[in-house]
């Protein structure tokens, strides 16, 4: 049987064991990086953490969350002399959880995501957060005292959205229902409201989905909600425990008057009918072109595809395809991003998109990179970071690549026509580039409800195996029952077991449930983290073993080897399916869920993690051509009222290794340069 955990503070107990059900295979299913492994799962035992319930239970941990100095009632939110200078100052006390560590790290790039605001390691500053571990979760409201401002974080806080929450206290955030013009909004019979003379609202709305607001039960005695919305269709929504909310972003924004972010570099779902000042050229025929349907698919963009269940808005969406279905054999069409340089101390960077492939499995989609030394290079060096091959696509794919640029870059999406008949080609939307790590595993379930309804109750579907940066091997699993799924991860045995240190300890597991809003900065995703520690154990042995000695086997790998796995651990009731078709968990009828694998060894005794790096790479297919120029000219693109298929002005000049003047083309030209020429044409001899 299933061991459910429904204590308030994480406690570990000896567990008793339990067989999983046989998975049921689905074709729809579809992985990020890898197939599914379709094994037959011999034996495995379930270590199930019932996560939901402990996150309603710890909500009133942020109720009466607000510490006020003795001085004074209230902190002025926008007082200048009550806000922090970026990057903020902090320490990571040694009473703080590993996990809550983890957390922390994970809620800073969140921050440097969405808004201005960056942390830092306390250098000596007069004023810096001190993050402990107290009695709950609470924060003063901006910088108030020298000399370490108190933030606790405490047993049952470590939530991403929880610790966004007090941080915001202590950038000088009130809670969402204390603002003046909370009445308009809801009707609160207690809780005090802060004065517009003490407060501004930074000209954002009353955001019912701030991170700031309390739920409808806030100090409920059991006869009712105490926080009534004037719209009930928001009744349900405040009180939000998944991350900071768009608002949110942009009122911090305002009150630290700033616009720009620390992490975020761009965006582009070409949903305007622009190309985000991408320019695009080819070795081919064939060439990038801003379409609304594709005849071999996709038939829409990703951007407006139906949310919940319900549509996106019915207008028209655009997207970039290139056709593989005409040219020869290694024919390329590169697509660029504009140069951008990076901000961050760290040179890693996660490019984020979404694509479609119904071309042959011979062609390929290849992501390179170009950096340029300085300003007047024009060339730049390119070098191959990702590849898509293989198998066509039914549904819009999310795809992760991850980037080390140290000086300025530009991106680059090149189509490769393989050897088969192609009907179809590659197609690109919703372009996103930040600069933090990527995800470590994605899993995406397209075709969600129907599998959901299909399946068996207790019916899991698996990732294949993959390994941490340390090389231990693991695998994700998404257990599926009637009205809701669970969430899991095995170790399994690996390539590199006697070269690695068991138990595997002090490592942190983040599950996503992903917000596909197009925008990243738009995204509120659902997490939940666990750390591996000693204290948790199974018949005297470690949960974290090494498979091979305390696993059984669940699968043989493709050299006919068996795969040894230890318990499945995770969340059986990680979400309903009604909270699914909420925001755009669920968009195109896909489900995508990622699953991070961190080692937080370094906080043991440090404030900060090490930079990631990007691990080594290998890839199927051989480009075509390594020194490719930038696309130097190309037209802007413009879009005629009809047809779908909608193609740019002009064509790319052809390339050559000619460097004469008639490789140079008019509309490019300078027209001082153009008359010059011209003139000198006109003293040239002529002979009869």
């Amino acid at each position: 049987m299933c061991v459910t955990f429904r204590n308030r503070s994480p406690r570990w107990y000896n567990l008793s064991a339990g067989i999983i059900m046989k998975m049921k295979v689905f074709l729809c299913l579809v992985v990020n990086l890898a197939v599914v492994s379709a094994a037959k799962i011999i034996q495995a035992e379930t270590v199930d953490i019932d996560a939901e319930e402990s996150v309603e239970a710890k909500k009133e941990l942020l109720y009466d969350d607000i510490l006020e100095p003795p001085s004074q009632r209230s902190t002025i939110i926008g007082s200048n002399g009550n806000l922090w200078t970026s990057p903020v100052p902090y320490v990571l006390d040694k009473s703080l959880d590993l996990n809550a560590k983890g957390v922390i790290m994970r809620a800073y790039d969140q921050f440097r995501l969405k808004t201005c605001i960056d942390f830092k390691q306390w250098d000596a500053e007069e004023y810096y957060i001190t993050v402990q571990k107290l009695m709950g979760c609470y924060s003063y409201i901006g910088r108030v005292f020298p000399n370490g401002q108190v933030l606790s974080i405490g047993s049952g806080c470590d939530y991403i959205a929880t610790v966004e929450h007090e941080f915001l206290h202590a950038l000088g955030f009130n809670h969402e229902q204390s603002r003046y013009d909370r009445d308009d909004y809801v009707t609160i019979p207690r809780t005090l409201k802060v004065s517009s003379d003490e407060s501004t609202t930074h000209g954002t709305p009353y955001d019912y989905m701030s991170v700031m607001h309390y739920d409808n039960n806030a100090f409920t005695n059991g006869n009712g909600s105490t926080i009534i919305t004037k719209d009930p269709k928001f009744e349900d929504v405040i009180g939000q425990r998944l991350e900071m909310s768009y608002y949110d972003a942009q009122e911090l924004n305002s009150l630290y008057k700033c616009s720009s972010t620390i992490a975020f570099k761009m965006y582009c779902g070409f949903s305007d009918e622009t190309m985000c000042k991408m320019q695009h050229c080819s070795q081919g025929n064939n060439s990038w072109e801003l379409v609304t349907q594709v005849p071999g698919g996709p038939n829409s963009d990703h951007t407006t595809l139906p949310i919940g269940g319900k549509n996106y808005g019915g207008e028209l969406g655009y997207f970039m395809h290139v056709s593989t279905a005409t040219g020869q054999e290694g024919d390329t069409a590169q697509l660029e991003t504009q140069r951008m340089t990076p901000k961050r101390d760290c040179h890693i960077q996660c490019l984020q998109f979404y694509y479609y492939h119904s071309g042959d499995e011979s062609d390929v989609l290849n992501i390179w990179i170009r950096e340029f030394e300085n300003e007047w290079d024009s060339t730049g060096t390119r070098r191959l970071m990702g590849q898509i091959t293989g198998s066509k696509t039914s549904h819009w794919q999310l795809h992760h690549v991850s980037l080390n640029a140290s000086k300025s870059f530009q991106v680059v999406f090149e189509a490769q026509k393989g050897s088969g008949l192609s009907t179809g080609g590659f197609s690109v939307d919703d372009i996103n580039l930040y600069e933090t790590e990527c995800p470590h595993l994605t899993l995406q379930i397209d075709d969600f409800e129907r599998v959901l309804n299909t399946s068996d109750s207790g019916s899991r579907i698996y990732s294949s195996r993959q390994y941490s940066s340390e090389g231990y091997a693991y695998r994700f699993s998404v257990k599926l029952s009637e009205t809701y799924i669970g969430v899991f991860v095995q170790l399994l045995s690996g390539d590199y077991d006697d070269q690695l240190e068991w138990p595997s300890l002090r490592k942190q597991l983040t599950f996503q449930m992903l917000d596909q809003n197009p925008t990243i900065q738009q995204q509120m995703a659902k997490r939940w983290s666990f750390t591996t520690n000693e204290n948790q154990v199974y018949s005297g042995s470690s949960l974290w073993e090494n498979p091979r000695v305390n696993g059984n086997q669940v699968f043989v790998d493709q050299n006919n080897q068996p795969v040894y796995g230890g318990l499945l651990y995770g969340v059986g009731s990680f979400a309903t399916l009604k909270e699914m078709k909420t925001r755009e968990f669920l968009k195109g009828g896909s489900a995508i869920f990622t699953l991070d694998f961190q080692d937080l060894t370094p906080l043991v005794s440090e404030n900060t993690l090490p930079c990631p790096k990007v691990r080594p790479l290998s890839f199927t297919h051989q480009p075509a051509m390594e020194n490719v120029s930038p696309c130097l000219r190309t037209s802007p693109t413009t879009v005629p009222t009809q047809p779908t298929t909608i193609p740019t002005s002009t064509q790319p000049n052809p390339a050559t290794t000619d460097n004469s003047i008639f490789n140079f083309s008019p509309r490019t030209m300078p027209p001082v340069v153009l008359i010059v020429v011209l003139m000198l044409m006109l003293l040239v001899p002529q002979y009869a």
